[in-house]
């Protein structure tokens, strides 16, 4: 598994393009893997910044990224205009980084200077007539939404004039170069994204994509039918080991009656339109189609969302454990003189005063400016960056969080469990009968009342999803996982994802890989995920020891933390080839790191996402090229012959 962005050849333009698809092919049967797995390859472009770098927050679910577009293809009788680029295109072939601004800025220099010739001639042809006729549904929003973000300088379409897609505005728009580029980038896209999928199919390589569980915000998708979307809700994931304050992915959730009502058709036709060139897909968050964790706006951290669709807390369960008082104590934040010393010590006055006012006698209530998370980050963001502010915008992030329930929008005296409720100082104030109550209420809230109800979701939106397509689904399906997602996932014939560091029975060190369905996917590491190297090394002396004596079945005494050398990285490799399941998939990092040479000096960097951080970069490139990779004769043999010797 790599991300696009991440392949290096000789001929690609400082990232990964559909072209070298075919020489990681190459390589890739040469060593007898079977099966190549990207990360997603639609258009993110809404910022013009480094941020559009990450891939899961498509601008549109249909278009492909025109920075995959590998340009000596569309330069044809025109290579005198690509060669003023070389000098460029070979500084940024030698970064070890993606450096994403710089790249798509050249290649769309070139793209806009290439259309004017070349336009009559692609317009014209039949190839470009039938992708039209095929595709038109997507691409005239498409095209007219790149045109207006262009004109507008934002994504935020509520700021532009047309406000609302309609089928005349790519009418009005028909003869403007900067509206039918996106025609000619789209289908020059596709024909190599094609080329390169029948390249593999040529030499026994499967592709597998990857579909995001989300669209962005201000997306092509919410422009043309806001009502299949939630849009004052932002889509989520609870805490956990890697984000302790939960994450805030900023999508709008989806609006499931309203996709019901239409038959699914939005997600019919995205799976449909995906197997035009992949065999097998990744479902991002399939936990997502049971339930999706869904975060007010006015919030900026996950820890404050919950699950939806969820069965609530009514006042009368309250009651019954023992609140006989007000219950706004439980959801609002709770603020107590001794909280407040202890946090701010010596600035106390100064904060006390600057943002709280007092309820009644040691007790506190923000002021109204500073009432929710997203008052609170607008208004440090027009503060000085500098070490105190951040600190100081963390412990008031964490007091308004500081909570037990958080109320049901619209129905009155209807409660859902914050999170880790019971790590909070809120809860540690209340006496030992409410906690004892509280707790066995959050047990059945999160663990016992939803079950049927989150099955029945997945039971009715999976399978008119899953039957749009011939392709192989596989259900990324990690994390706070409910009781019926198995059954669910075996019933529906979905391979699950196993991941050894992250084993899905609670209080396992790892996941034996002995034990896993054939209908499933094993892997070491994620793009989510340090690679095998990086666990290795942060690992306890204890976790070490008994991964290498009862995972590996080694003897002996395990390598230090030093460094993991290249003999242990493909034993672990040749543990998951040995498992019963359908596919074992390795990142690419991991594959390389057989070879000690392959190690960088900072093993941070061979991680392509780091979750915890809400600024990610995501510009992880290859150390070597492709057809260099393709020399290593040694390297390349003893890779083959593991993945042979294991039965692959």
């Amino acid at each position: 598994m790599t991300p696009l962005f991440s392949l290096r050849s000789e001929t690609s333009f400082g990232i990964g393009d559909f072209n070298d698809l075919k020489k990681a092919a190459n390589w890739a049967h040469s060593v007898g893997l079977k099966l190549m797995q990207l990360l997603p390859v639609n258009d993110t472009t809404a910022t013009g910044t480094w941020k559009d770098a990450y891939p899961y927050a498509a601008i549109s679910v249909f278009a492909l990224h025109p920075i995959y577009l590998h340009l000596p293809d569309i330069a044809v009788g025109a290579e005198a205009l690509l060669e003023k680029y070389e000098t460029q295109r070979a500084a940024l072939n030698a970064l070890e980084k993606v450096d994403y601004e710089t790249t798509l800025d050249l290649k769309w220099q070139f793209i806009r200077e290439i259309f004017p010739i070349a336009k009559e001639a692609v317009f014209s042809s039949e190839e470009y007539q039938k992708f039209y006729a095929v595709n038109e549904n997507w691409l005239r929003p498409y095209a007219c939404f790149c045109y207006f973000r262009d004109k507008y300088k934002t994504v935020d379409f509520s700021q532009w004039t047309e406000a609302a897609y309609s089928d005349e505005l790519p009418e009005e728009l028909k003869e403007k170069d900067a509206f039918l580029v996106h025609y000619f980038v789209q289908y020059h896209l596709h024909a190599q994204l094609t080329d390169a999928a029948a390249y593999a199919h040529a030499h026994q390589v499967v592709l597998k994509g990857d579909i995001a569980i989300g669209v962005y915000r201000n997306s092509v998708d919410v422009w043309v039918n806001k009502s299949l979307y939630n849009t004052n809700s932002q889509a989520g994931a609870p805490p956990d080991d890697f984000a302790v304050s939960g994450q805030n992915w900023g999508f709008p959730t989806y609006n499931w009656p309203e996709m019901k009502v239409e038959g699914y058709d939005w997600w019919r036709n995205r799976l449909g339109h995906t197997s035009q060139y992949f065999d097998a897909i990744r479902l991002d968050h399939v936990l997502g189609f049971f339930r999706i964790w869904s975060i007010p706006v006015s919030a900026t951290q996950g820890i404050l969302g919950h699950f939806e669709p969820a069965i609530p807390i009514d006042k009368n369960e309250l009651y019954r454990i023992g609140v006989h008082f007000p219950l706004e104590r439980l959801w609002k934040p709770f603020i107590h003189f001794e909280i407040l010393k202890e946090i701010f010590v010596d600035s106390f006055d100064k904060v006390v005063s600057a943002y709280f006012e007092e309820k009644e006698e040691g007790i506190y209530l923000f002021k109204e400016a500073f009432s929710t998370q997203r008052k609170l980050v607008d208004y440090f963001d027009r503060q000085e960056k500098n070490t105190y502010n951040r600190w100081l915008l963390q412990s008031l992030m964490e007091l308004l969080a500081n909570v037990i329930l958080l109320p049901v929008e619209n129905e009155e005296e209807a409660f859902h469990f914050r999170f880790n409720m019971q790590h909070t100082s809120s809860f540690q104030y209340l006496n030992n009968e409410v906690k004892n109550g509280l707790l066995n209420l959050y047990d059945d809230y999160f663990f016992h009342r939803q079950n049927d109800l989150w099955k029945s979701e997945a039971m009715e939106k999976l399978p008119a999803i899953k039957n749009a397509t011939n392709m192989l689904v596989c259900g990324e399906d990690l994390g706070f996982v409910p009781n019926s997602v198995p059954e669910v996932m075996q019933h529906l014939g979905l391979l699950g994802l196993y991941v050894q560091r992250m084993p899905k029975q609670l209080g396992s060190g790892f996941e034996n890989l002995k034990n896993v369905p054939y209908l499933s996917v094993v892997s070491p590491s994620t793009h989510d995920t340090s690679t095998i190297r990086g666990w290795w090394l942060h690992l306890s002396r204890a976790g070490a020891q008994s991964f290498y004596n009862n995972a590996l079945l080694q003897e002996g005494i395990a390598p230090a933390q030093a460094d993991c050398p290249g003999w242990l990285n493909r034993l672990i490799l040749q543990d998951h080839l040995q498992s019963p399941a359908m596919w074992s998939i390795f990142l690419m990092q991991d594959l390389l790191n057989n070879n000690d040479a392959f190690h960088f000096a900072n093993v941070e960097d061979e991680q392509i996402n780091h979750p915890e951080n809400p600024n990610q970069y995501w510009q992880y490139r290859m150390p070597i090229e492709l057809e260099q990779l393709a020399d290593l004769k040694d390297f390349n043999q003893s890779l083959k012959e593991m993945i042979a010797q294991n039965g692959r």
